[in-house]
């Protein structure tokens, strides 16, 4: 079969439906929480969109309370579960397309979510379509399960695990190309403590998971202008002051990327510590900084290399510094050579050798994923993609972002993103500004995953 060539029959109509998701603007937003929208009236709209679309289509469909939905195809004892997600991450700043448009330029579909993970789902949904059209009969039942709470826990998972049928094994298409067997493990710590400090306001960052691109400081008394711009110049960054009041502002532009690649962004509230510390000799933003400094985390000893998942990673999401007082998130990604337990009470003796007034507490903590890369599911999965991409020589993948996939046993990550296309300057990555997905990888993933889905539930 050829289900490329199927994929393209409907390209017209896959557009316009992954452009009406994507104009839903999906942030989870506790204050419109309502029964049966858990995490608010948006995220129940982009669900609805879905399964609205699905039982159109002549789709089974389930609703659980809000939490995730399914769309089923099939028959047979065992399940094959499809698993997307429709919530996004906060715009944040830098944007010259329209966040919610859904524009299409240059072979390019543009808005937040057209890669993570809405475009991916669609075509998780549609591979499902094309094979129902074409008449085919699954010998396993053929779950696309689509969460609304993955950038912010997975509390959907866990609710679907209690009270949803779980499937046997599958992928998740929300990750890259060809296929990635094993996740770190990811830990978010919480430092707090009533500081001494010249620093009267930093908030900055919204979320553990996000590099903060931009943040500002508030300090009292005159701009330290020279020094400012000393600064800025030394550490290639760009930054604004403003006075007020007997305050002075700096403001730090720095890069956002995804906290699982804290190394391919540019932290701007690291950056304030690290300014105010040596311009104002701030010994608790200085100390702060020297042991944040590094996304590898040597200075706070646990720096560790796995031979599968390469180095841990730290990144600062969240800082909050107001009236004495501090709070900072740290997102912590680690390989399966160590553990959450060595890495906290590691961190914990850091700060209290370093007389850190700030104390160490888990917010959470998850185990790493690994699935065998001999196994039946990584081989077939591996040569579909190898068939349809004539990609011969890009290594099967680990990486630190968290998917699904850890959600269930016998689960990986399978694409969408494919690792031999270019992407140009102005389309931003996923958690960046300018995010966006080119739609002929949109409509190839859709025709790898229709194979996988036949070969292995036929």
């Amino acid at each position: 079969m050829d289900f490329y060539q199927e994929t393209l029959k409907r390209k017209e109509e896959m557009v316009k439906d992954l452009q009406g998701l994507i104009q839903i603007p999906s942030l989870r937003d506790l204050d419109t929480k309502t029964e049966n929208a858990p995490f608010g009236k948006e995220l129940r709209n982009a669900l609805d969109y879905v399964l609205n679309m699905a039982k159109k289509d002549g789709f089974k469909t389930r609703d659980l309370e809000g939490y995730a939905g399914v769309v089923e195809f099939g028959e047979g004892d065992e399940i094959m579960g499809v698993l997307g997600h429709l919530d996004i991450v906060p715009i944040g700043t830098g944007w010259t397309f329209n966040p919610f448009g859904g524009e299409i330029k240059d072979g390019y579909i543009m808005g937040r979510g057209t890669q993570d993970d809405k475009g991916p789902t669609m075509a998780g949904y549609y591979a499902m379509k094309i094979l129902k059209e074409m008449g085919f009969k699954p010998k396993k039942r053929v779950f696309l399960i689509v969460g609304c709470d993955e950038e912010t826990g997975m509390s959907c998972m866990k609710y679907y695990n209690e009270h949803g049928e779980i499937p046997d094994f599958g992928f998740v298409p929300d990750a890259d190309f060809p296929v990635v067997y094993g996740e770190k493990g990811i830990m978010n710590l919480s430092l707090d403590g009533d500081v001494q400090t010249k620093i009267v306001r930093l908030k900055a960052g919204e979320r553990p998971n996000m590099c903060i691109g931009e943040a500002s400081v508030t300090l009292l008394g005159y701009a330290q202008k020279d020094l400012f711009n000393f600064y800025l110049n030394t550490n290639h960054l760009k930054g604004e002051i403003s006075e007020l009041n007997g305050e002075v502002t700096y403001k730090i532009y720095g890069k956002f990327s995804h906290g699982a690649k804290p190394d391919d962004g540019i932290n701007a509230a690291w950056h304030c510590l690290n300014f105010v510390g040596s311009a104002y000799q701030d010994e608790f933003a200085s100390k702060t900084a020297t042991l944040l400094r590094d996304w590898r985390a040597e200075p706070l000893g646990v720096k560790v290399f796995g031979s599968h998942m390469g180095y841990l990673t730290m990144n600062i999401g969240v800082v909050e510094i107001e009236h004495n007082h501090a709070h900072i998130i740290l997102d912590i990604r680690y390989p399966n050579e160590t553990n959450d337990e060595f890495i906290f009470n590691t961190i914990s003796k850091t700060f209290e050798s370093h007389k850190s007034e700030l104390k160490v507490s888990l917010i959470q903590a998850k185990e790493p994923l690994f699935v065998n890369p001999k196994s039946t599911l990584v081989s077939t999965l591996d040569k579909i993609y190898r068939d349809y991409s004539k990609d011969l020589t890009t290594p099967l993948l680990t990486m630190g972002g968290g998917t699904y996939a850890r959600s269930f046993k016998n689960f990986v990550a399978f694409g969408a993103e494919f690792p031999t296309r270019h992407r140009p300057e102005w389309v931003g990555q996923v958690h960046q500004a300018d995010e966006g997905y080119e739609l002929e990888q949109f409509y190839l993933a859709t025709a790898i995953y229709a194979q996988a889905i036949y070969d292995l539930t036929k």
